[in-house]
C-alpha cells in the first residue's frame, strides 16, 4: 500500500476548541488534511478537507488559508491521479472541514456511519456550523451507510469512536509487513491533547469522547501503531506530505 497525506490548507480556532475548556482566548492555526490510500482493492480517500468558498462565506472567522494547489483535484494530481480514479471515499464524520472536497468526487461511493448521516441532516442547534457544508448530500450521491467496526478493505479498519460526533470513525491501517498507522481524526486534535486525555471543545457527547480517547490508546498499544494527529501543526510538520508518501 501507498499512503499519501493530502494538504487541504489550514484554519484558525481557539485553543479551547483543541483542549476542552483550556486556553480560552488563544487563537491557534491548525492543518487540515486527507488520507489517500492506494490498495490492491482500489483507491480510497479518507475525508476530503474543506471547501474554501464555503468557509469564506459561512465561517470566515476561522481565517482559511488554502491555495489552488491545496484542493483535492490538485493534491490528487500530485500523486498521479485524477478525481475519477477514487473509487471510495470514507468519512470519519461529516463536519465541514472533512467533507469539502466530496463535490469533486461525484462518482465515488461514500461510506459513512448511518447515525452520522442522520445527524448531518438533522443536527443539534449547536452543531449547525460544524455540519454547515451539505454538498456531500445530493441526489446522485452514492452514500453507503455502515455501522459498527468495519473493514473497508484488507488491512483498512474503521473503529467506532463517537463523542466529537455521534457517528465518528477512526482508521487503523495494518499492513502484513507491520508498521501499523492509526488515524484518530477528531477524537483528539493534537499529541499534547491525546497524552493529557483531552477531547476537543466541540463535541456532542463528552463521556463517549473520553472513552474514545481510551479506545485509541488501546488500539495503538495493541497494534504498536504510529498515531497521526489530524489538527496538530507541530506534528504535521514532521509528516510526509504529498507527493511524498508512506509505503507499507
Amino acid at each position: 500500500m501507498k499512503i499519501w497525506l493530502l494538504d487541504s490548507g489550514s484554519l484558525v480556532i481557539d485553543q479551547a476548541h483543541i483542549t476542552w475548556n483550556l486556553g480560552c482566548g488563544n487563537p491557534v492555526r491548525f492543518p487540515v488534511y486527507s488520507v489517500l490510500i492506494e490498495h490492491d482493492e482500489g483507491l480510497f480517500l479518507f475525508d476530503s478537507g474543506y471547501d474554501l468558498e464555503h468557509v469564506q462565506e459561512v465561517l470566515p472567522f476561522e481565517l482559511p488559508e488554502q491555495t489552488p494547489e491545496q484542493t483535492i483535484p490538485a493534491q490528487l494530481a500530485l500523486c498521479g491521479f485524477q478525481p475519477s480514479d477514487v473509487g471510495t471515499v470514507v468519512m470519519s464524520h461529516l463536519h465541514f472541514d472533512h467533507v469539502g472536497g466530496n463535490k469533486h468526487l461525484p462518482d465515488a461511493r461514500v461510506l459513512i456511519h448511518a447515525t452520522e448521516i442522520a445527524q448531518g441532516r438533522n443536527c443539534e442547534p449547536f452543531e449547525r456550523l460544524g455540519y454547515s457544508d451539505h454538498t456531500w448530500d445530493h441526489l446522485d450521491a452514492n452514500l453507503v451507510p455502515i455501522s459498527g467496526d468495519f473493514e473497508v478493505a484488507k488491512g483498512l479498519h474503521l473503529f467506532e469512536t463517537p463523542g466529537h460526533t455521534v457517528g465518528h470513525y477512526s482508521l487503523l491501517v495494518t499492513p502484513q509487513s507491520g508498521g501499523a498507522m492509526l488515524f484518530p481524526f477528531d477524537v483528539t486534535y493534537t499529541r499534547d491533547a491525546y497524552e493529557r486525555g483531552l477531547q476537543p471543545g466541540f463535541h456532542v457527547d463528552p463521556v463517549a469522547g473520553v472513552r474514545s480517547i481510551q479506545r485509541i490508546k488501546d488500539l495503538a498499544e495493541t497494534h504498536g501503531a504510529e498515531i497521526f494527529f489530524t489538527h496538530d501543526m507541530e506534528a504535521w510538520g514532521t509528516y510526509r506530505h504529498a507527493p511524498d508518501f508512506y509505503e507499507v
